[in-house]
């Protein structure tokens, strides 16, 4: 079984080696992948994402607000939010498609 070469995450408890069976681990193994995976995929497929986390993380250290709750809550139910990442996510592709005319020269 393969020993982690770091500690556990702050907070955490030690790690316990002889908490899973060898097939338990695999399975837990093969889960994590496949999870990890299946994550990545829906991102490449929803650009949207990482738009709107830019955006706000962009936002929140700019303004640096003192409730976040309340920031965080009325910047998502934003009106303008769906048009703004529309027109980012546009852009966005305006430049990739650029991107590939400019490499096929």
């Amino acid at each position: 079984m393969a020993v982690p070469n770091h500690n556990p995450p702050h907070g955490m408890e030690n790690y316990d080696f002889g908490a899973l069976s060898e097939e338990q681990q695999d399975k837990l193994n093969q889960f994590k992948v496949a999870t990890r995976l299946a994550n990545e995929k829906y991102l490449r497929e929803h650009p949207e994402v990482d738009l709107l986390l830019a955006a706000f993380l962009g936002d929140v250290l700019s303004k640096r607000p003192d409730r976040i709750h309340d920031f965080a809550a009325n910047w998502f139910t934003s009106p303008l939010l769906q048009d703004t990442i529309k027109e980012q996510l546009e852009q966005r592709e305006k430049a990739l498609r650029e991107a590939r005319l400019n490499r096929k020269l």
